[in-house]
């Protein structure tokens, strides 16, 4: 089963082209549409000066990021963590622009070169909701989940949000399970085909089928009797 990593990213500004850079970075494991519990979490130097407006939604000031570690440092750690996973971001071409950037800085493949592959929730999310507002607060609303702590926009934070409104977008595709060894539940694409052991086939008891039939009797009329009654006689 495919691992799956949500992904977000606070930047000094709007522009990798004009070379602003990322100044934190945070991201939540899932497997099996769970968390698994593990995060990868950091803060960033940049090296530079940050936007006033990108400080004023993330609260990250450059005297605050002094003495933080470089992209550099973190780059083989936050790469092995995402190894062999789908990668989860909204607007994902934002998130990996910057990402991208930071890659070429040190002369390395592209982000996206090193993980299963990437998936825009917004582009999904858009999707489902045509001619919405589609930012995570909006869904976070749309969907149920509490976002009242969240003041001020972090990654390690949005990160966990996203991961609770993807898994509420995604709700219907979870695999079928079926119990697998020792009583464990076992995805579908998990199980070794043919199973060595048949399913049971659990015949209703007539207690059961007369009680189904008189179901039927209460939904149909005399003159016209219930659907299944129909399709049963002919």
């Amino acid at each position: 089963m495919t691992r799956q990593i949500v992904l977000d990213t606070e930047t000094t500004g709007l522009s990798p082209e004009e070379g602003h850079r990322i100044v934190e970075i945070g991201l939540i494991e899932l497997q099996g549409r769970r968390r698994t519990g593990r995060t990868f979490h950091t803060y960033l130097d940049p090296e530079r000066d940050i936007d006033p407006g990108a400080e004023k939604v993330h609260g990250l000031s450059r005297e605050r990021l002094t003495g933080e570690p470089k992209f550099e440092a973190i780059a083989d750690r936050l790469l092995a963590f995402v190894a062999g996973a789908e990668v989860l971001i909204h607007n994902a071409p934002f998130d990996i622009g910057f990402l991208d950037a930071e890659m070429a800085r040190l002369g390395r493949e592209p982000f996206q070169t090193h993980c299963v592959a990437v998936v825009d929730t917004l582009a999904m999310a858009r999707e489902m909701r045509p001619g919405q507002r589609n930012s995570l607060d909006v869904l976070c609303g749309h969907f149920g989940v509490s976002n009242e702590h969240r003041t001020l926009h972090g990654a390690l934070l949005d990160a966990e949000l996203l991961a609770e409104v993807y898994l509420q977008m995604t709700r219907g595709q979870e695999s079928f399970a079926m119990f697998g060894d020792e009583g464990t539940i076992a995805a579908a694409d998990e199980l070794e085909w043919p199973l060595a052991t048949p399913l049971p086939v659990l015949p209703a008891s007539a207690q059961e089928i007369a009680a189904h039939e008189a179901v039927l009797a209460g939904m149909g009329k005399p003159e016209k009797p219930a659907l299944w009654t129909v399709l049963q006689a002919g």
